[in-house]
């Protein structure tokens, strides 16, 4: 519990600063509100709050300080990387879920199998150290599972699902095996090397999904949304190279600069009627063919 405890305070500190510079007086009370919610009877001491922002320093990356103009702390340094945010967003999560039997009737989870994430400790362990990892793995393109021996690069996150990185032994060629399609994990004791010219950011940088690059250059790729969907795409961009060209009464039109894997065409059909392909004009007429074929399953039944 003590550990838990010291978690849930950090993230309220991290919260109550990031808002705005808050005074110690402000996050105490805010802190032993919190507390006193949850039946618990905390006194939260300046010392404790000093022995807080050095350890939310150490696993955050974000530093609090006093500023003497506003009378207050404030962040000072935050860690962009989307691992802190990971991290922040996934104790949300667990202590959601700890609520769960309190409050099963405001709140509705996701009905889903684990995904895997069993296995994550070990792969990074392996990663770290450069250790051959093999498994059992079902393909869903296979009938029956295969043994696969792989070195892992890296892992990856897509739709909520975690994928190994790798060099596969067999053909020496970089692929990605879903965590939770694989069975058996063996880390071995054999060590590799990593790939000099192997970086899983810039190897990822113009992709959708977890599809490698599929040609020798990304293409510039332009969409037009209907302005209400214009909301969300804004909001939750498709791509990081996202970039607005128009956002009127009339359309919302983005460009990005993509490979047109299977993932990334699988994404502009998901939005149906609401984006149209402005270009290039293969992508636009691959878009047309699988939208062709999808009426067909239709008018033929």
């Amino acid at each position: 519990m003590a550990k838990k405890e010291a978690i849930t305070r950090y993230h309220l500190i991290i919260n109550k600063v990031r808002k705005h510079s808050a005074s110690f007086k402000e996050i105490q009370k805010s802190i032993e509100q919190h507390f006193d919610t949850e039946e618990l009877n905390l006194k939260f001491s300046k010392r404790t709050f000093h022995r807080d922002i050095a350890e939310i320093a150490s696993l955050y990356n974000i530093e609090i300080k006093h500023n003497p103009h506003k009378k207050g702390y404030e962040i000072v340094h935050e860690d962009d990387s989307n691992s802190t945010h990971h991290l922040l967003e996934a104790f949300d999560v667990f202590n959601a879920l700890n609520m769960q039997e309190r409050l099963s009737d405001y709140i509705h989870f996701e009905n889903r199998n684990p995904k895997g994430t069993e296995n994550i400790h070990g792969i990074l362990h392996a990663i770290k150290n450069k250790l051959q990892i093999g498994f059992i793995y079902q393909s869903f393109w296979h009938n029956s599972p295969k043994e696969r021996m792989i070195q892992p690069l890296a892992l990856k996150e897509f739709k909520n699902r975690w994928y190994i990185v790798s060099l596969d032994t067999k053909d020496n060629l970089i692929k990605t095996f879903a965590l939770d399609r694989l069975s058996e994990l063996e880390i071995t004791r054999k060590k590799f090397e990593t790939p000099t010219d192997f970086d899983v950011h810039k190897h990822y940088q113009h992709c959708f999904g977890i599809m490698s690059p599929n040609a020798v250059e990304p293409s510039r790729v332009v969409l037009s949304f209907q302005p209400h969907k214009g909301k969300y795409i804004k909001s939750l961009p498709l791509h990081k190279s996202q970039q607005e060209l128009i956002n009127n009464k009339q359309e919302f039109r983005i460009q990005l600069t993509v490979y047109l894997t299977h993932d990334f065409i699988m994404e502009i059909l998901s939005h149906g009627q609401e984006v149209k392909v402005v270009e290039p004009d293969h992508l636009l007429e691959a878009i047309r063919i699988n939208l062709i074929g999808s009426l067909d399953n239709y008018i033929n039944s």
